[in-house]
């Protein structure tokens, strides 16, 4: 009985601390919708570029997958006040990533591909040190739930870093598209494979 309560307690923390998350969330999403909203309302406004666009898919399908991953959360049996900030900070991630996709303006640039190829180091920074921030969230759920991934999960992990870093460098646009292509695939069958359903 104590046992139940205790779980039941853990449970109410988690929805406590989920709603900050959900916050953190919900502002990354308006800012990625609402960038892609200006996009179609002022389609002539700034150029576009189809690497920007691949990331702003791949960061809104991050953003609505972590919600749902982080669901698992709710098994954790002790919650500590550093163990909330990890998770703040993890999420706040998505919001830095989605500010950068887009900013409050231009003016400085001839359009998104300058922008991005000028900005390329923030980005694939953020976004490997997200990847990083990913292994700790999942050894933070246990060992069952690493092992839960298969023996890909690590090793893609260490590419895309891998990736992440030439990203950094490199300014070619054939390596930029390819990239953004194979993550956004990645993405969507590593989600249908381990988070199709929640048990």
């Amino acid at each position: 009985m104590a046992q139940t309560a205790a779980l039941t307690g853990n449970v109410d923390l988690y929805l406590h601390i989920r709603v900050l998350v959900a916050i953190i969330l919900g502002l990354s999403v308006t800012r990625l919708i609402s960038g892609i909203a200006t996009l179609i309302q002022h389609p002539g406004r700034t150029p576009i570029w189809s690497v920007h666009l691949g990331w702003v898919a791949w960061a809104l399908l991050n953003v609505v997958t972590f919600w749902w991953w982080e669901f698992r959360l709710s098994f954790v049996q002790q919650w500590t006040f550093g163990l909330y900030a990890f998770i703040c900070v993890y999420a706040s991630m998505y919001y830095f990533l989605s500010a950068l996709l887009f900013p409050q303006d231009l003016d400085d640039y001839q359009g998104y591909q300058d922008y991005f190829l000028d900005r390329r180091r923030w980005f694939f920074g953020l976004i490997a040190l997200t990847e990083a921030l990913d292994v700790v969230d999942t050894l933070i759920k246990g060992e069952q739930h690493l092992r839960s991934l298969g023996p890909e999960y690590l090793p893609r992990i260490g590419a895309f870093v891998l990736l992440c870093v030439v990203g950094a460098i490199t300014r070619n646009p054939r390596f930029h598209k390819l990239f953004v292509f194979a993550a956004i695939a990645y993405e969507i069958s590593f989600f249908g494979r381990y988070y199709g359903t929640l048990n």
